[in-house]
């Protein structure tokens, strides 16, 4: 839509504060009609053009000509946006937009900011995003009160840019020396727009222990007490953070001789506690027509969300007694983050349509950054209203839960492997795990055990050292009976450290299986993961995995497409579709077991025994071609692989060993 930098020449839209329109430096008057400024505020943030419908519903509650008003409005722009032969006002057909690539739109400017990441920034540019997000609220002045669909994105797109604005502060003050004016200045910025952010809090403590400045840091906390009290919020922790700032000070100010750690120095340096992932999810509003925005099937669903998040015990998640209390008290998503202090909050709404379809969105937003990093919108028949709900539930979970994993992952990967805590050596380990090369097991086997070493009660940690000793046994990367013994022994340590972590059951299923223990004592394993966390896709997708070999192929396909539904771009969803694949061609319908094989194999990570379950099955289904072709890749990936390596990675019932056996056969005829 425009330049990223503001310049002095251009055309220059400001929408923070009263709406302006500046022309190399001079000020222009705007149309004097509010809607017509509103018109332009809702194009310029528009990502792509709008429909004339939806702008006539949007601005004018039922007017006699609303098409006829809306052009009238286009033509008062035009007068103040087009010079020299330049139209910026663009309508094409039912499409309007404004064209400003050639100008500036303050609002526009932050949201590229955001795209990019606040933390890519260099100081200056953060400097300059604080000083347009200070001139004042979002089109401040220009409420239509009269047109209330125009008053709901305004009151959305205002909470947005409030949220943009704490995170630019936060991260401008994390350039700035603690403890100078410009930090305090930013800091207190800070807590003007959110004024109930622990962390702003703390670090204006911190910087007001610094400078020496004790007399006001006891006021402010007299003051943040009264405030959060108001509240009926817990300010204890502020107060634990000025006695440990006020405790680093004194200590820094006096010498210490002698070799023991002082009681002035313990008090300022506490534990840190294990770090988790921590989410809060807001209750659900019911948008449909004529029911009221709370109660119903949109609260229920959170409670579903709530509980069954806090089963995977991979995050921490903020009790729904506080989330409803917060909504009572109509707290926003962004402000809830902050006042929470959790990483991630989860929004949505449904909608029942008179078709008898449920319509749910949700979103995913990182509390620090203002980023929306995940959202999507979820539907089914509403033919019986508990099972679509648990469906959609399901789905709900499980994509928030991956989506916090990638986004940690992500993280982790961006810092220097000798600062990592334990959560953030997991989440490295997990990046190089699921990328099914040799070198990248070893590596994540490293940063597995690091952090276990740093948190010996973190489960997951162990779950995956188990998986990496799997993955050297199943694809013979080392000594496959002492791989299978590490797999089984990490496994019962994590059970031993978290029995209620379904991971923990999941990785000692598999273990089990690889000992060739009975397979009923893995299912037991594997069962339980699933009875501890009903959405934990792994455990569906092993639950198939098993099946597909040697137990019932039926129920096979039916565990492995739960957990694609529950996961549908797992990093393992190659074996999803390869196991399903198996129990096709058990039943034998070899066509679609063929064509389930070509796609598992065709995925970006598909190891080589998944390209040769592919082989077999598209030979069951006589296309031997195509199962030459794999053949051949299969060699060019791992020079000597036959059917020995293939049936010592799997444990096949007697009908399927025979169906192996017959399609090698067949392709080396």
């Amino acid at each position: 839509m425009q330049t990223d930098s503001p310049a002095a020449s251009g055309l220059a839209v400001r929408l923070f504060g009263p709406p302006e329109l500046r022309r190399d430096g001079v000020p222009v008057a705007l149309p004097p009609s509010r809607k017509a400024r509103a018109l332009l505020a809702y194009l310029a943030l528009s990502s792509r053009p709008a429909s004339r419908s939806h702008l006539c519903e949007l601005l004018w509650d039922l007017p006699s000509d609303p098409r006829g008003e809306l052009r009238w409005c286009l033509s008062k722009l035009r007068t103040v946006l087009d010079d020299d032969g330049r139209g910026r006002v663009v309508t094409d057909g039912e499409g309007v937009a404004v064209d400003l690539r050639d100008g500036t739109i303050d609002a526009v400017q932050v949201q590229d900011a955001l795209r990019a990441g606040l933390a890519t920034l260099p100081a200056e540019r953060l400097q300059a995003l604080a000083e347009l997000l200070a001139r004042g609220e979002l089109l401040e002045g220009l409420d239509l009160p009269r047109s209330p669909a125009f008053t709901g994105w305004l009151v959305a797109e205002r909470r947005r840019f409030r949220a943009a604005h704490a995170a630019v502060l936060e991260h401008r003050v994390r350039t700035l020396e603690v403890g100078s004016d410009a930090a305090l200045a930013a800091l207190e910025r800070w807590l003007a727009v959110t004024p109930f952010d622990r962390q702003a809090h703390e670090q204006l403590l911190q910087a007001l222990a610094a400078r020496g400045r004790i007399r006001e840091g006891d006021e402010h906390v007299a003051a943040a007490a009264r405030q959060y009290e108001a509240e009926g919020q817990d300010w204890a922790p502020i107060g634990r953070a000025w006695q440990q700032a006020k405790a680093r000070h004194a200590f820094a100010q006096v010498p210490v001789i002698q070799t023991l750690a002082s009681p002035i120095e313990a008090a300022a340096a506490p534990a840190a506690p294990a770090r988790r992932a921590s989410l809060a999810v807001l209750p659900f509003s019911d948008r449909s027509p004529g029911v009221p925005l709370r109660g119903g099937l949109a609260d229920g669903m959170a409670h579903d969300i709530i509980t069954r998040l806090a089963k995977l015990r991979s995050m921490f998640v903020i009790a729904e007694g506080t989330m409803f209390a917060l909504a009572e008290r109509r707290v926003d998503s962004d402000d809830s983050g902050r006042r929470l202090d959790v990483d991630y909050v989860a929004s949505g709404s449904l909608r029942r349509t008179p078709g008898g379809h449920l319509a749910v969105s949700v979103q995913l937003a990182e509390t620090r950054s203002a980023q929306v990093v995940w959202g999507e919108e979820f539907s089914g028949r509403i033919d019986d209203t508990f099972a679509v709900l648990d469906e959609i539930g399901n789905r709900i979970v499980t994509a928030i839960a991956h989506q916090v994993e990638v986004a940690e992952r992500n993280r982790a990967i961006l810092k220097n492997p000798a600062s990592l805590d334990a959560w953030e050596s997991h989440h490295r380990g997990l990046w190089h795990m699921m990328r099914f090369h040799r070198e990248d097991n070893e590596q994540a086997r490293q940063f597995f055990r690091a952090a276990a070493r740093l948190d010996p009660t973190f489960a997951r940690p162990l779950a995956g050292l188990s998986f990496t000793h799997f993955q050297d046994a199943f694809l013979g990367w080392g000594d496959r009976r002492a791989a299978i013994e590490q797999a089984y022994r990490a496994a019962a340590d994590g059970v031993m450290a978290d029995e209620h972590d379904p991971a923990s059951h999941w990785a000692l299923g598999r273990a089990m299986w690889l000992r060739n223990s009975e397979d009923d004592e893995a299912l037991r394993e594997l069962r339980a993961a699933i009875e501890l966390s009903p959405n934990f896709a792994l455990g569906h997708y092993t639950l198939g995995f098993v099946h597909a070999q040697s137990g019932d192929p039926e129920t096979a396909i039916a565990e492995a497409d739960h957990a694609r539904a529950l996961s549908p771009l797992d990093p393992l969803l190659f074996g999803m579709l390869a196991s399903r694949a198996l129990a096709l061609a058990r039943l034998g319908r070899y066509d679609e077991a063929a064509d389930w094989g070509a796609r598992s194999a065709a995925r970006p990570n598909a190891h080589v025994h998944i390209q040769a379950i592919a082989m077999v099955c598209v030979a069951l289904a006589g296309r031997k071609q195509e199962a030459q072709a794999f053949a051949t890749a299969i060699q060019r990936a791992q020079p000597g692989y036959g059917i020995d390596a293939f049936l010592q990675a799997f444990k096949f019932g007697g009908d399927a060993e025979s169906l192996v056996r017959q399609a090698m056969r067949s392709v080396a005829a």
